[in-house]
C-alpha cells in the first residue's frame, strides 16, 4: 500500500536534494511516516522508541540530502534503514536485558481495510490476525511487508536481508496456516483467497 506514488516519490528526492526543499521534505515524511512507524513498532514493541527510530532516521536523510538523488529506491531504503536501527535497538536492550531477538513477538497492525478486507466478516480477520499473530518472527515480518506494506517479494528481500525464495516460502508458510486454521469454505471464501494471494 505505498502512500506516495513512485513518480512522486522520485520528485520529492530531488527537490531535497537540489533544492533544500523542506515542503518537499515535510511531504516525503508524512508520506512515509505511518508505514514506517508500524513496521518499526512490530519489531521492537514499543511506540515510543519507534516514533524516536524514524524521526532519527529522517534527521539522517535530511543531513545527507546532497546524495538523496542517488537512491534509487528510497522507499525500501528507508524500510531497510528502519529495520537496521530497530535491531541496533533491540541488540542494545539485548545487551541491557539479556533478551534474546527471537523472543521479542512482532504484532500485527492492520490498515484501513481494502474492499476485499471489507467483504471478509470480522470474525474472519479476527481469526485471520491471530492465526498471523502466532506467526514465527521473520514469517510474520515477511507476510506484512508484501500483504500489508505492498512491497514486492524482490524489496522484502532485501529489506530482511534474505534471498527471495525465503520471502516466497515463508508467505507460503503463512497462507498454509492461514488456510488450514479458518478451513475455507470455497464458496463462500474468494474475496479472502484473492485479498491474501
Amino acid at each position: 500500500m505505498p502512500s506516495i506514488a513512485a513518480s512522486r516519490i522520485k520528485y520529492l528526492q530531488t527537490r531535497i536534494s537540489r533544492f533544500n526543499d523542506q515542503l518537499a521534505y515535510k511531504e516525503l515524511f508524512t508520506g512515509f511516516y505511518s508505514s514506517l512507524i508500524q513496521f518499526v513498532t512490530g519489531i521492537i514493541k514499543s511506540r515510543q522508541s519507534a516514533e524516536e527510530i524514524v524521526s532519527d532516521l529522517f534527521m539522517k536523510i535530511w543531513e545527507k540530502r546532497e546524495t538523496l538523488e542517488e537512491i534509487q529506491n528510497l522507499r525500501v531504503y528507508c524500510f531497510v534503514s528502519a529495520r537496521h536501527l530497530s535491531i541496533n535497538q533491540l541488540e542494545k536492550q539485548k545487551r541491557q536485558h539479556h533478551a534474546d531477538i527471537e523472543d521479542y513477538k512482532t504484532k500485527l497492525i492492520h490498515p484501513a481495510p481494502d474492499p476485499e478486507e471489507c467483504m471478509i466478516s470480522a470474525e474472519m480477520m479476527r481469526r485471520i490476525h491471530n492465526v498471523v499473530e502466532e506467526l514465527p518472527p521473520r514469517c510474520k515480518l515477511s507476510f506484512k511487508l508484501v500483504k500489508e506494506y505492498g512491497f514486492k517479494y524482490r524489496e522484502a528481500a532485501e529489506i530482511l536481508q534474505v534471498s527471495e525464495k525465503t520471502i516466497e516460502n515463508q508467505l507460503a508458510i503463512a497462507l498454509k496456516k492461514i488456510s488450514n486454521s479458518i478451513h475455507f469454505d470455497i464458496g463462500r471464501s474468494i474475496p479472502v483467497i484473492a485479498g491474501y494471494h
